[in-house]
């Protein structure tokens, strides 16, 4: 008797892919992940750790980070869920504006740590 996979939109369409593709894919979600955890631990130490900037513009730059980090672990799992269902209809992987949205807040955040410092 087998056990029920979740989430059945997922698992309970198309054929079984090759188990190395869906490790694979496990792989890159447990590092979107990490990413996630990085960055709201980033996020946390920024608003924690007593910086030489504007207290206001510190904030601004936690919030981005704690931002980035929601999204990461976001993406995390509808790039898995995505990812895992076109290997079982055997479509095309699916691509996603994620990347670039997440590379321009970090940078922002770092721009604003680095202009923060300059005019303190």
């Amino acid at each position: 008797m087998s056990r029920a996979r979740v989430p059945k939109r997922i698992f309970e369409v198309g054929e079984e892919p090759d188990p190395r593709f869906s490790l694979a894919n496990e792989r890159t979600f447990l590092a979107w992940i990490r990413t996630s955890l990085a960055l709201l631990a980033g996020g946390v130490a920024v608003e924690v750790v007593s910086l030489d900037i504007a207290g206001e513009l510190q904030l601004v730059v936690a919030v981005l980070l704690v931002l980035a980090g929601i999204g990461a672990a976001l993406r995390a799992w509808f790039g898995w869920s995505r990812a895992e269902r076109a290997m079982r209809l055997g479509e095309p992987l699916p691509s996603t504006v994620f990347e670039p949205l997440l590379v321009g807040l970090v940078a922002g955040a770092g721009l604003l740590l680095l202009i923060g410092t300059f005019l303190e």
